[in-house]
């Protein structure tokens, strides 16, 4: 399963056009992928092998040297994705999420968006918000943001769950 939602980073990494790699026997007038910056090569290298503790620390000194750097803030909510889902399996996740706990909600919801499944996600942590604490809330709001930013601001789901967000929020 964490194999399925690496795969899908890196579609969405080279979808963005983060690929890390050239293209072998490339012809000579066709476009050359620029190479990555250097933390998100390492961070990009260290996913591949499953070493999530060292792409997460890429990404955060990326995002320490330039905040605005957006594949940098999308890579390191996947990665914190990945790193959240490894070591568990569907069974176990759903099992804990019988007890209700917000623990045991946000596992859910991460895997449903790792199943391609973010209205479910979305939904879920949406219908929670409201009945939690204010350090469940923050955690809440937390989870959605990085849901926004693996997803994209021009998927319509986001729109609509950031629009639902605010009105809980206010």
């Amino acid at each position: 399963e964490v194999r399925q939602v690496l795969d899908q980073v890196l579609v969405l990494a080279t979808e963005q056009g983060v690929t890390g790699t050239v293209p072998g026997g490339a012809a000579a007038d066709a476009p050359v992928d620029e190479p990555l910056p250097p933390h998100h090569q390492e961070a990009f290298d260290a996913i591949s092998t499953g070493d999530y503790a060292t792409a997460i620390a890429e990404y955060k000194t990326a995002i320490a040297q330039n905040p605005r750097d957006a594949l940098a803030v999308a890579g390191l909510a996947q990665v914190s994705l990945l790193q959240r889902l490894d070591g568990t399996s569907a069974d176990e996740i759903r099992a804990a999420a019988a007890s209700g706990s917000l623990e045991s909600q946000l596992a859910l919801a991460d895997l449903d968006l790792s199943h391609g499944d973010a209205a479910s996600s979305f939904d879920l942590l949406l219908t929670l918000f409201p009945t939690v604490d204010a350090a469940g809330k923050t955690a809440v709001r937390t989870r959605l943001l990085d849901y926004f930013e693996i997803l994209g601001a021009d998927d319509p789901l986001v729109g609509a769950a950031r629009r639902r967000l605010t009105g809980l929020l206010y």
